[in-house]
């Protein structure tokens, strides 16, 4: 498990099994955004003594849970299409930005040293590639010392808006992925090993000699993982920074979108990150219990507010503050107070 989840489960039980915590804010799903979540929830709780009670699930179980109004939030970081939000009665907005980075566990290879491609990558996912000492990884990657062992393939098992990105990039890039795939929180995997949450596949990939996978930036940094370059739409070679996860940020255009549906993956320009992707809050515009509404309201304020170190520190993208006001209305118009 986890440190930092731990910890985090540790603080919410207790503060979940006092009455005086009734008004606990609850939420669920992304696991992509659970550690930004997380210090956040601690550093709201020490200023207003209010708890946050977030379950890190998967995006397609934060869907569920909201929909099911048994959670006063959903996360996802697969954004639901406007028709899909006015049928459930959804708000919807992005809370914050980052990455999903390839990792793998090679003997002798450091982070930064190896380079993918998409169509490498997907080509891997299709189980078209299983060797690691293949032309394809070899031609991208002429000074790395690749074993000629089979690849073994780690991939999520739960409905995941991190695997929504990750395939959603690879439709882009590679037509036999889009026609024989395609994209979702859940597809039929031709090959790997599946593995339950962010938290799930970095454990798979640190125990898992000659492994790939995939997962968001700051669990790679807090697993130690060994994550890779990327070759991305412009041709270039880019290494996972907050620059690139800025650049491919940048080209998003949120006014113009409705419930902000933005995908974020194959952007243009030179130092565009290629996967880079943003999350999203789903709430009731009409909520059952409004009270419990309004509080997460006021701790989504608070994250907007104070949270942008916070986030920076373990290489999110806050959301730029035109954007930030532009939420803020959002609430005011569509969440019934």
């Amino acid at each position: 498990m986890n440190f930092l989840k731990t910890i985090v489960a540790a603080g919410l039980v207790a503060a979940t099994t006092t009455a005086a915590f009734a008004a606990d804010i609850t939420g669920a799903g992304a696991t992509f955004p659970f550690p930004i979540y997380s210090k956040w929830a601690d550093a709201y709780k020490k200023e207003t003594g209010n708890g946050l009670n977030y379950q890190s699930i998967g995006s397609g179980g934060g869907i569920k849970q909201i929909q099911a109004k048994t959670v006063t939030f959903g996360a996802t970081d697969m954004p639901l299409k406007a028709e899909q939000l006015e049928k459930d009665g959804l708000a919807q907005w992005p809370m914050v930005m980052g990455a999903i980075v390839p990792v793998v566990n090679l003997e002798g290879v450091k982070p930064g040293e190896m380079v993918f491609d998409g169509e490498t990558l997907a080509n891997i996912y299709l189980g078209k590639i299983t060797k690691w000492d293949d032309a394809a990884i070899k031609k991208l990657n002429p000074n790395v010392k690749l074993p000629s062992e089979a690849i073994t393939v780690v991939r999520r098992s739960d409905g995941s808006g991190t695997t929504f990105n990750f395939t959603n990039y690879l439709s882009k890039v590679s037509a036999d992925w889009k026609s024989k795939v395609g994209e979702g929180t859940a597809v039929e995997w031709p090959v790997g090993v599946g593995a339950k949450g962010n938290e799930g596949v970095s454990g798979n990939i640190g125990q898992t000699k000659n492994s790939i996978g995939y997962v968001e930036y700051a669990y790679a940094k807090q697993n130690k993982l060994t994550y890779t370059k990327m070759v991305n739409k412009g041709g270039k070679t880019v290494e996972p920074t907050t620059e690139a996860f800025q650049a491919a940020a940048a080209n998003a255009d949120w006014s113009k979108a409705p419930g902000y549906y933005v995908i974020l993956t194959d952007q243009p320009g030179d130092k565009s990150w290629p996967i880079t992707a943003a999350t999203f809050i789903l709430m009731h515009k009409d909520a059952t219990d409004k009270a419990a509404s309004q509080e997460a309201i006021k701790f989504f304020r608070w994250a907007f507010k104070n949270g942008a170190k916070a986030a920076e520190e373990l290489d999110y993208i806050p959301m730029p503050d035109s954007v930030v006001q532009q939420i803020e209305k959002t609430w005011s118009a569509e969440i019934k107070s």
